[in-house]
């Protein structure tokens, strides 16, 4: 990978040169003063033809850049703006839509007026829209709340306003929506107004703080993530905040934050930090508020940039900061949760593979099993590349921890890689190496067709017992080339929910390096290539499907690589040839599957867990909230009852049945619960 990337980058190089020299770009003068119209810099140009160019000879998938492509970045580039449809009128579209099959010639020869021009019609009408909500508010009457009315959240998918007074309209119910969850809370009308003045003059300062780097970010990568999610642009700020994001070395909470409709939303959560200890946030978790400790006023972030919100939300080492929070989890009517977290150093150790020792009964036979969680896949690049003997990595540390669990003569092991979104490949590769003979683990297909393959050269054997792994959605990437390696090998079972679909692969590049400029240039994170499984079939899209599935409520519509458009496609490519250890066949399967359905008509916690999730999914289809405090307050009231953290907290209330045979603090999950389940009826199934 790395001998092909320098190839392309000579040859890129001298490609891009002569092309780049006849870019047009304005004078001086026209770029000085951009307080009333934002205008592209004179290095975005040549960045816009760079990009368009690296993408359209090195981008894995290689899609034609025409009219159709065209009509997708503009499609993106105006729901990036105004997704949810409350700004831009049907009659600003029609003007617009000059612009959708021009995009693609307009980036291959440095013109960037469309998504500018577009920019500042999106600004014109944001800045009026705040201007009427602000009168409004200041009118001096309450709404109406025992009128019944409601409004609809989700707008993603409706028509365009035909006419400022339908956009009042729309407007009008937003607004009494907002003052009707702030009343809810306790607030009195004037304490409504403050904070709904507030909010919206955060709003206009957000968008008023935009300069050419965040319009040309914005419009960039509504043009790379049409080729698919994974590729973006990242402006020189941007880049800079990505490298410190890799490092994990700032103080915080934990966690990678971005927007979505102006909500700041949890994007990963790094393990080790303070919100994977606690548990305390999830990925796709929306932020609404902060307070630092001691504070009882809380400021609002609706609407905030997120390296302002960042501002407030980092901080240093054992500072304390509170949240309030709106789960992924909940539906519309859920109120957002308090969060306090003690902000610390991400701690490395806390990052690497634990380990614990669980006791469970089944069918009057005892058994000791061990457990390995691994957040990530790691490996201490830098201790690496200084040719240290003593470094730090997943396969190295999960090596150590199998030793020990021998010495403790455990019956089985369940490996936990629920919520490991990836990490090295490498890493991958030892670690399923530690499970089974020496063999390819994976196979990886450039854009050129050629594919290589990592592969256990080793003929060692650390564990050679009964094995569980358990996945979740958000198992992604190198987990995934793990369990599908497990599975394709029939080492062990996979457990769990179908895992996230990530199988491509990025490589971060720096533009300043094709350009001879002393100005900061931004980095393409571009995919070139894709990960296969031994057996042929891709990784990606659907993921890996496990053995067992146990109930989920995370569906593959909403969470995971195959809820992005334009995410690439699933496919297969030839086998390669491998043998498997056969510990899992046929029979055994057709056992554990039996033990399992049975499992499901008795067992209370699952039964349970099915229903809560039946409800949550009920919930989450409910997009349209009543305006009448009444009813809007029954519902509140009826969701507080029915607490979806409480019914999904991992540690949920363990049947009757269940607590006699076990310690809560031996088995604190449901999930763990049924890969102890699994492995026992394996190992039964085994000696029988």
């Amino acid at each position: 990978m790395k001998r092909a990337l320098k190839t392309f980058v000579l040859v890129f190089f001298l490609s891009i040169s002569s092309l780049l020299a006849t870019s047009q770009v304005p004078n001086s003068g026209s770029l000085s003063d951009t307080s009333e119209i934002l205008q592209p810099k004179a290095n975005h140009y040549k960045e816009a033809m760079l990009v368009t160019a690296i993408l359209g000879q090195y981008h894995y998938n290689k899609p034609p850049f025409n009219d159709s492509l065209s009509s997708i970045v503009f499609e993106r580039f105006i729901n990036t703006l105004d997704n949810s449809r409350q700004y831009f009128m049907a009659s600003d579209l029609e003007v617009l839509e000059d612009y959708r099959f021009h995009l693609d010639d307009d980036l291959k020869n440095g013109n960037l007026g469309a998504p500018f021009a577009i920019f500042e019609v999106f600004r014109h009408r944001f800045y009026n829209r705040v201007d009427k909500i602000q009168k409004r508010l200041h009118q001096g009457k309450s709404f109406d709340f025992t009128k019944d009315e409601f409004f609809d959240v989700n707008r993603e998918s409706v028509a365009w306003a035909a006419s400022e007074r339908e956009l009042d309209e729309i407007w009008r119910k937003n607004l009494k929506s907002q003052a009707l969850n702030l009343k809810l809370s306790g607030d009195d009308w004037d304490t409504i107004v403050q904070k709904l003045t507030k909010r919206y003059e955060q709003y206009r300062k957000a968008i008023s703080q935009y300069n050419s780097d965040d319009v040309f970010q914005l419009f960039m990568n509504s043009f790379s993530e049409a080729y698919d999610p994974h590729t973006n642009y990242f402006s020189p700020k941007r880049a800079a905040e990505f490298r410190i994001d890799m490092s994990r070395s700032l103080e915080g909470i934990g966690a990678q934050l971005g927007v979505e409709n102006d909500y700041i939303v949890v994007k990963d959560i790094i393990p080790g930090g303070p919100a994977f200890k606690t548990n305390s946030l999830n990925v796709d978790d929306k932020i609404v508020a902060v307070a630092q400790e001691g504070d009882s006023i809380y400021t609002d972030l609706v609407g905030w940039r997120v390296d302002d919100a960042v501002q407030l939300i980092r901080g240093p080492k054992g500072t304390v900061v509170k949240l309030k929070v709106v789960s992924a989890e909940a539906g519309i009517h859920a109120k957002p949760k308090e969060v306090v977290l003690m902000r610390d150093k991400i701690n490395l150790e806390e990052q690497s593979a634990q380990k614990k020792v669980i006791k469970f009964d089944n069918k009057e036979k005892s058994f000791k099993f061990g457990v390995i969680t691994i957040p990530a896949f790691y490996l201490d690049f830098e201790a690496v590349k200084n040719g240290e003997e003593e470094f730090q990595s997943t396969h190295r540390d999960v090596k150590k921890l199998l030793g020990e669990l021998k010495e403790e003569k455990v019956d089985g092991l369940i490996v936990d890689l629920r919520f490991n979104g990836g990490g090295s490949l490498e890493e991958a590769i030892q670690l399923t190496g530690l499970f089974i003979n020496e063999g390819p683990v994976v196979q990886i297909r450039r854009s050129d067709g050629t594919v290589e393959h990592g592969e256990d050269d080793n003929p060692e054997v650390d564990f050679d017992g009964p094995l569980v792994v358990l996945v979740n959605r958000f198992s992604a990437s190198a987990s995934e080339i793990f369990a599908g390696a497990i599975q394709d090998y029939k080492r062990g079972l996979i457990i769990g929910e179908q895992t996230f679909g990530k199988g491509t692969v990025q490589q971060v590049i720096g533009l300043n390096r094709f350009l001879n400029t002393d100005e900061p240039l931004g980095q393409l994170k571009l995919t070139l290539a894709k990960y296969y499984r031994v057996t042929g079939s891709s990784t990606q899209h659907i993921g890996v499907t496990p053995d067992v599935e146990l109930p989920s409520a995370y569906s593959a519509e909403e969470f995971g690589e195959s809820s992005q458009p334009t995410a690439l496609p699933w496919d297969e490519i030839q086998p390669i040839q491998f043998h498997s250890s056969n510990f899992i066949n046929d029979s055994l399967m057709q056992h554990i599957e039996k033990a399992f359905q049975v499992r499901k008509k008795s067992d209370a916690e699952l039964k349970l867990l099915e229903q809560n999730i039946e409800e949550l999914n009920k919930l989450r289809e409910t997009t349209v909230i009543s305006l009448n405090e009444e009813v809007r307050k029954k519902e509140i009231d009826e969701l507080d009852e029915w607490d979806s953290e409480d019914l999904l907290e991992e540690n949920a209330t363990i049947a009757p049945e269940i607590k006699d045979i076990m310690n809560e603090d031996e088995i604190p999950d449901t999930y763990l619960k049924e890969g102890a389940f699994i492995l026992s009826e394996l190992i039964l199934a085994k000696v029988s």
